[in-house]
């Protein structure tokens, strides 16, 4: 299946909103979707994700893009005791589609449906492919947050509460409806087709819905303890800094060093939004890419009109500009960002003082795919 340049240009821009822009080292040459071993385009019985994964290591077939995104994969690696290898991935699917990677990274909102389906610019693969989930593997690490300053945080605690009340009347309203959601985001000018934004907000809906292990979660924005722990944790085992300072500085982190409950918490508490006096009414947030379905509940919120009805002006901000959303916070360019939990502990090891006031991603949504036939008995 060749692909034209123009689709390869349209699947790099989708895929670098994948990417984790704070500066990792990277490492050089996985709702759950486990195997199913019952589709009838295979001929013999398909091996189990273990034994899959050990294949495509011992063929060194397994990719990532790196960038910050391969620690879920080194710590599922590590998992079977095999080595920390891995091929990089580009900016397209076309080494899964060609079998020169046979165990794909790919984000569920985006990569897999992609691979998946057959409107334009899909490789059209159906049921014929399987995924591995980081979820179901226990090495899922959490994604995207909402965050600002710490100084900000104490000093506009009402303006905080505010906007994250709005956002998640945002979330909430866009996981409900997400077909008008995908409109909404197409109309603030999506970066990608009107099918695949539409796709896009149903399987972010489930990111946001579902934590790390299957359950319903329907407090938006909640920091679960054991999610990011678990977070943490693999940060402080697999993120690489040069700076060794900075190193030791991630090695000491808990979680009271990156986020803050109390925000969110008296957000979702409220029933109408009201806070007291706002201490800033004018602010921005800054999203890690351009406008798509990934960052649904802060577009609705804002066409909804709920971040005017608690008495804030909000301007969007996409990202994938010369900076990225942890230093335009950091340096008060913006007010608040999207980010990945491992974009800013690496950014507070290296000396920011960012704080995490929401967790909107309750769930990885980092999977492996591969193509049945390839896994076969």
């Amino acid at each position: 299946m060749k692909k034209t340049n123009e689709f390869k240009k349209l699947l790099a821009l989708l895929f670098a909103g994948t990417i984790a822009v704070t500066s990792f080292a990277g490492c050089g040459e996985s709702a759950s979707s486990s195997s199913d071993s019952s589709d009838s385009s295979t001929d013999g019985e398909l091996m189990s994700n273990e034994e899959i994964i050990k294949k495509a290591a011992a063929d060194g077939k397994v990719g990532n893009w790196g960038l910050g995104n391969e620690y879920e994969i080194l710590a599922l690696l590590q998992k079977y005791d095999l080595p920390t290898k891995y091929l990089s991935e580009d900016f397209t699917m076309d080494g899964f589609d060609q079998d020169n990677i046979t165990l794909a990274s790919a984000m569920t909102y985006n990569e897999l449906g992609l691979v998946k389906n057959d409107y334009d610019g899909g490789y059209k693969y159906g049921d014929t492919v399987g995924t591995i989930d980081m979820n179901d593997e226990g090495v899922a690490m959490l994604e995207d947050n909402i965050f600002c300053t710490k100084e900000f945080a104490k000093q506009n605690p009402n303006t905080v509460k505010a906007f994250l009340y709005a956002s998640m009347k945002g979330w909430k309203y866009a996981v409900e409806n997400p077909e008008e959601a995908a409109q909404i985001v197409f109309d603030a000018g999506s970066s990608v087709s009107s099918d695949h934004q539409l796709y896009m907000a149903k399987e972010v809906a489930k990111l946001v819905t579902t934590d790390t292990k299957g359950n319903t979660v329907d407090n938006y924005g909640n920091m679960d303890e054991e999610a990011m722990q678990q977070t943490l944790d693999l940060c402080k085992k697999y993120v690489q800094l040069d700076d060794s300072s900075a190193s030791s500085k991630l090695e000491g982190f808990t979680l009271d060093d990156i986020r803050d409950t109390q925000y969110i918490d008296e957000a979702n508490k409220s029933t109408d939004g009201k806070f007291g006096n706002l201490e800033k009414t004018d602010v921005t947030i800054q999203l890690k890419w351009l406008p798509q379905a990934q960052f649904m509940g802060y577009y609705v919120a804002q066409a909804k009109g709920y971040y005017e009805e608690v008495g804030l002006k909000v301007t969007i901000t996409p990202g994938g500009g010369d900076i990225s959303e942890t230093t335009a916070v950091s340096n008060g360019t913006v007010d608040f960002g999207v980010t990945w939990v491992a974009n800013l502990t690496s950014a507070n090891a290296g000396g920011m003082e960012l704080l995490e006031i929401a967790q909107v991603y309750q769930r990885s949504g980092l999977e492996l795919v591969y193509k049945k036939d390839l896994f076969t008995k």
